[in-house]
């Protein structure tokens, strides 16, 4: 499990603000908003993510039948607050066996969906083919948001990209075949506009999948 902060689009060393420079460095890619450590899920976890964040933190809510919070993630630091966030969850796969579910809410250039995603970042536009319809669409914050295929991925898992509240949305699944659960329309809620509902969160075992 990490423990200090990591370069988002890398996972790299980061050097803290300091007399040369007044952000967070990264060696290969320069100024970053730090990846924050990964703690084992919980809703106090979840509360603090929440409150610190500039971006949304979105979660499948309802959560799909069997489906848990398995973890959050967030980019930036106390002076910035959170210009990216990452929510995992898993649960029975649509066509049997375990799924897991990665969201990403990040502003422009951030790096930490592309990471997650496995592709060359840090954004998804020039991997999406957006002159066709979408592949699937999800209702954030109760608006229709179309997702695009994002190409270029392992074939391990299923990527999907837009915008939501002005900010890149990324969802990405694996195995592969979990992207079934995208063309069922997920509800997704942005946690900071909850409230007591998250207390009634179930949580399962970190996924290792923020640890990527």
């Amino acid at each position: 499990m990490r423990g200090e902060p990591s370069c988002p689009k890398c996972g790299g060393r980061v050097r803290a603000p300091g007399l040369f420079a007044d952000t967070w460095q990264c060696d290969v890619h320069g100024s970053v908003y730090p990846l924050q450590p990964v703690i084992p899920p919980s809703v106090e976890a979840l509360s603090v993510v929440v409150a610190r964040a500039e971006v949304p933190v979105w979660m499948p809510w309802p959560l799909p039948v069997g489906w848990l919070f398995t973890g959050v993630a967030y980019a930036g630091d106390d002076r910035s607050g959170g210009r990216a966030t990452a929510v995992a969850c898993s649960g029975p796969g649509p066509l049997g066996g375990v799924g897991e579910l990665l969201l990403v809410a990040e502003e422009l250039g951030v790096g930490l969906g592309a990471r997650f995603a496995g592709i060359d970042g840090p954004d998804p536009g020039p991997h999406m083919t957006v002159d066709t319809s979408p592949q699937a669409k999800v209702l954030a914050a109760g608006r229709p948001t179309p997702l695009w295929h994002v190409n270029d991925a392992p074939e391990d898992r299923a990527v999907f990209a837009g915008e939501a509240r002005g900010l890149w949305l990324w969802a990405i699944v694996w195995p592969e075949s979990t992207g079934l659960l995208m063309y069922d329309e997920l509800i997704l809620t942005d946690l900071r506009d909850a409230g007591q509902e998250l207390e009634l969160l179930p949580c399962g075992a970190l996924s290792p999948r923020l640890l990527m």
